[in-house]
């Protein structure tokens, strides 16, 4: 019952993340966009790692020690890309609003922290035309139901991609605390600039920070909520009567967690990485996040 508890704790500091970006949104006076092509580089490179080194090779011992070589490896595979079509379909069928990742201009966060500082320009050209908008300007000057809506579209939207992303924390954890505990600091990177993008336009429409946060911080506790709900499903239906999630029934789950990670990574962190950098920056990130992960697994071991 301790590795429960542990597991659910690794997942909820994952989920409050969004709560961190809030408070930087909040905060911060400069938007760096280059640490920001880093941070997901390197949440990207540890995503992956673990995906392919780690939690698919796991999955195929697990599934193998129970169905034998070859249909272990067809389950592993199955399972694998059925974690990437689930988020496909979530994609397709809840999509964000606007990308998650992005950033935001300074001049647009400037009354975020600072009440004296003037609200942008909205009807400018560096928000209105596409040719001429700068890097991280949104456009926050609609009506004010319609720029609600906006913000708890990609409120709703967070939250439903995030229950995957509580069940591969809680998973990982449960198995390999030390594996766990590398998903939940790399999940917790990229839940940061979602934390931005809720808490942003739900300002812009209610003028209120304490509203803003809040939304953001609810977005995130979908990963803790959606680990509780899948833990106790498994159990219910596949378990034993202890509280425990039966070996095969691990086996595809991680083959699935295994896509799930490799589809956020592909699909949202490198390409934020890459627009957001300069140079070599988010193939940097990248690398260090690989890095990092292998060695803190060969030390582990």
């Amino acid at each position: 019952m301790n590795d429960v508890w542990v597991a659910l704790a690794m997942t909820l500091f994952a989920g409050m993340a969004t709560g961190i970006g809030s408070v930087i949104a909040f905060t911060a006076k400069r938007t760096n966009y280059r640490f920001l092509s880093v941070a997901t580089g390197f949440s990207a490179g540890v995503m992956l790692y673990v995906s392919f080194v780690e939690i698919f090779p796991e999955s195929a011992e697990i599934l193998g020690a129970r169905y034998g070589d070859s249909w272990g490896n067809w389950l592993t595979a199955l399972s694998f890309f059925g974690g990437m079509i689930l988020m496909a379909l979530i994609d397709n069928v809840i999509p964000a609003a606007d990308n998650p990742h992005e950033t935001h201009s300074e001049e647009e966060t400037a009354p975020l922290h600072d009440p004296r500082a003037a609200f942008p320009d909205f009807q400018s050209a560096a928000y209105q035309d596409p040719e001429k908008r700068i890097p991280g300007a949104h456009d926050h000057g609609k009506a004010h139901t319609g720029l609600l809506r906006t913000g708890l579209f990609t409120a709703l939207a967070i939250t439903i991609h995030n229950f995957p992303e509580g069940i591969a924390t809680f998973l990982a954890a449960m198995q390999e605390p030390a594996l766990g505990v590398a998903i939940a600091v790399a999940i917790a990177l990229h839940n940061i600039p979602e934390g931005i993008s809720v808490s942003v336009p739900i300002f812009y429409a209610t003028g209120n920070r304490k509203k803003a946060f809040l939304y953001s911080l609810i977005s995130g506790l979908a990963e803790p909520l959606g680990a509780v709900i899948a833990f106790a499903a498994i159990v219910l239906i596949a378990g034993d009567g202890a509280w425990a999630v039966p070996a095969h029934v691990t086996g595809v789950l991680f083959g699935g967690v295994a896509g799930v990670m490799v589809y956020i990574s592909l699909d949202e962190l490198l390409p934020t990485s890459r627009a957001y950098g300069k140079g070599h920056d988010s193939i940097l990130g990248l690398m260090a996040g690989m890095i990092v992960m292998a060695l803190s697994l060969l030390l582990m071991r």
